[in-house]
């Protein structure tokens, strides 16, 4: 049963150590180039990880690494903002370079989201 038990330990410290490898190599990074199909890229990406259809700017990510989702504050009936604050905290995506990759990670879980048809450069 010893053994047993040091083989499961080894083989997930073996995976451990390969997500550890994988992420080892992520440079904060920004968009070059955007085209139509990157920015098609960029708004998938995001709208799955969060689960809606957000609206982003034509030229995020462009300047800097971190994008920063935020929900519209709630209104009333008459179209005004409603009283009060809005508890929920920014949604925190960072843009990196993974080899030649460009990598969308939602910090929220760490979750890795491959930009396709993306250029990136290392910020």
């Amino acid at each position: 049963m010893n053994k047993s038990f040091n083989i499961i330990v080894g083989g997930l410290l073996v995976l451990a150590g390969c997500q550890t490898m994988a992420t080892g190599n992520d440079v904060p990074a920004r968009i070059t180039h955007p085209s139509d199909a990157s920015r098609a890229a960029l708004q998938t990406a995001v709208n799955d990880a969060l689960h809606t259809e957000v609206l982003l700017a034509a030229d995020a990510l462009t300047s800097n690494s971190i994008l920063t989702i935020e929900r519209n504050p709630p209104k009333t009936l008459q179209g005004q903002l409603a009283t009060g604050r809005n508890m929920d905290p920014p949604i925190r995506f960072d843009l990196v370079l993974n080899d030649s990759k460009c990598i969308l990670i939602d910090m929220r879980d760490d979750s890795r989201h491959t930009l396709e048809n993306t250029t990136c450069v290392a910020e």
